[in-house]
């Protein structure tokens, strides 16, 4: 077997790794805790910090992968031409939206009628990819601005309204539109700026080439995720710029801290992307040297993720499922024909925070066999192509 370690960078595996993981503990929250059907998480009217926190921490699930999946895709290029590299980036693209609208959003809703088409993480990085294998003909550096222009400047978007206007909602805002008589889609990631966010990435896939110092990437990812949060922090005091979701003071400690740390996420706002994307830097430059049986353990799963993150919801649902019918709400109810935490018929459903945790636990332990197992046969199966794929 090849050793894993000599050809992949663990820092990179770690940290997705770690997203896939506190990701999950968002989606059993969304299955399994009774408030979940009562309130939004981050309302600072009426969530605790507990729950907020719960949601908080995985805020910086999204941005991570999406802006290491276009670092990945950077070495991946490193084994191929150009036009080797955008083809296998748009293929694998139009393979996560087709994905994205069977297999996995089947898996949220168990509705064999697909009532609602969602365009949510998956769609997000496979639309990501198939504008960067056209991004890639750019010099390096025209890709940086590019990114660097749109995180920085789509905000200037947020008062730009179309009501009713699919595409624009496609584009650059979250909502529902109603296809037909029976089906719904769901714009849930547009596409600004997630597509900066992943060429982002590609562009800092340069610093892990041989040839850059490992100490300057450090210093360098250290500088850049430490400015990131600062002026996040100057720009959500103020409210100057970056985020049509303001900082609200409620003459409450809880209460603010909740605005304060709950920026725009649909699409993600410059002030959201400072401070997800900021401590990102921060793990990458700090994590290179880290050892141990818990690394090994977070990079199993960051070495798998699209399969981990397919098997995780059916999982998820499953259990929900069995614990709707036990607990007298009926198995039938979990067929969605709505965004779960809307569902009429589960209002009273769930159970405590501290047994999501506990459920979360559960379900990360159980899947970690098997995605190792998967990780192995992937190791020892680089010749099958459509591997990468999964």
């Amino acid at each position: 077997m090849t050793d894993i370690k000599k050809t992949r960078i663990e820092s990179i595996d770690l940290l997705k790794g770690l997203a896939m993981v506190i990701m999950a503990l968002d989606h059993v929250r969304d299955y399994f805790h009774y408030s979940a059907f009562f309130f939004a998480p981050a309302d600072p009217t009426q969530t605790t910090l507990p729950i907020f926190f719960t949601r908080w921490i995985t805020h910086f699930c999204a941005p991570a992968f999406s802006f290491l999946a276009g670092t990945s895709a950077y070495m991946v290029g490193k084994r191929k031409t150009k036009n080797e590299l955008a083809a296998f980036l748009l293929k694998r693209g139009l393979w996560l939206v087709f994905i994205e609208l069977t297999i996995v959003g089947f898996s949220w809703f168990f509705d064999v009628h697909f009532g609602i088409l969602g365009l949510l993480t998956i769609w997000s990085l496979g639309i990501s990819m198939i504008f960067l294998a056209g991004l890639i003909y750019l010099p390096i550096n025209f890709i940086l601005i590019f990114s660097v222009a749109l995180i920085f400047g789509h905000n200037l978007l947020d008062t730009i309204h179309f009501p009713g206007n699919m595409y624009w909602s496609i584009i650059h805002e979250q909502s529902f539109f109603k296809l037909n008589n029976n089906r719904l889609l769901l714009a849930g990631y547009p596409i600004i700026p997630w597509v900066a966010v992943m060429a982002l990435g590609y562009y800092f896939g340069t610093f892990y080439e041989k040839s850059y110092d490992g100490n300057q990437r450090k210093k360098l990812f250290n500088l850049i995720g430490t400015l990131a949060l600062v002026l996040f922090v100057v720009l959500r005091c103020t409210n100057f710029y970056g985020d049509s979701k303001l900082f609200t003071h409620y003459g409450s400690f809880s209460k603010d801290i909740v605005s304060f740390l709950d920026p725009q996420k649909y699409p993600p706002s410059l002030l959201y992307l400072l401070m997800t994307l900021g401590v990102a830097f921060i793990i990458l430059a700090n994590a290179e040297k880290w050892k141990g049986k818990i690394v090994d353990f977070f990079c199993t799963f960051g070495r798998v993720p699209f399969f981990y993150y397919i098997i995780h919801i059916y999982l998820i649902h499953l259990l929900a499922m069995l614990l709707a019918e036990l607990t007298g709400f009926g198995w039938s109810n979990m067929i969605l024909t709505t965004w779960i935490g809307f569902a009429p018929g589960l209002k009273g459903y769930g159970v405590s925070l501290w047994a999501v945790y506990a459920i979360w636990i559960g379900i990360i332990f159980f899947l970690y066999p098997i995605c190792k197992k998967y990780d192995a046969y992937k190791q020892n199966n680089k010749d099958k192509w459509w591997l990468s794929y999964l």
